[in-house]
């Protein structure tokens, strides 16, 4: 049933993770409303067998690749995000008390709950990049600078997608030169 959505973020993942120039160790922010990709209002038609149909996709890939996976939790849980342990502990992040319920966090954060070796939640990430399906507001959780990515996807199922990667700030004002690898 979700064949074509896995393949989409599939595609999706490997696009961002290109654009950004990821590396092994950089944290990725993934916002989903599995309502939107099937078609209905944020927030209204949790969908956890999209949500894990779509993480067997892009997770083993991620994890492939050594990059870190933040999913973000909806407003219930206040935006908390489900990281590895590995991840909180190495990167001195307050780990909080939640475990995600589709009706409350959100299938996405469900599914990654459900798919981590030992998954935390955490309030707050600075992510090299980001990925929002369906208008779940991620900017929160991205490093200062971010920079729009377009994709050529424009949405999974019915959700639109916004796409982030950052970048350091540039300093020094007219005659500062800049590194360009850093751009």
């Amino acid at each position: 049933m979700y064949k074509e959505i896995k393949k989409q973020v599939l595609a999706l993942f490997k696009e961002i993770l290109e654009e950004a120039k990821l590396k092994k160790g950089d944290l990725v922010v993934l916002g989903c409303s599995t309502s939107e990709v099937i078609g209905s209002r944020i927030g209204t038609n949790s969908q956890f067998d999209c949500a894990k149909a779509m993480y067997e996709s892009f997770y083993p890939y991620l994890k492939e690749k050594g990059i870190f996976l933040a999913a973000q939790c909806c407003e219930h849980l206040e935006r908390a995000l489900v990281v590895e342990r590995e991840y909180a502990i190495s990167h001195s992040l307050e780990i909080v008390n939640a475990v995600p319920q589709p009706k409350a966090g959100g299938s996405s954060a469900t599914a990654a709950y459900q798919m981590f070796s030992d998954p935390v939640l955490v309030l707050h990430v600075k992510a090299d990049a980001g990925v929002d399906i369906g208008g779940t507001l991620i900017g929160m959780h991205l490093k200062e600078v971010a920079v729009p990515i377009k994709t050529s996807l424009r949405k999974i199922g019915d959700a639109n997608i916004v796409c982030a990667r950052t970048r350091p700030r540039f300093v020094g004002g007219e005659r500062a030169v800049y590194n360009k690898s850093l751009m």
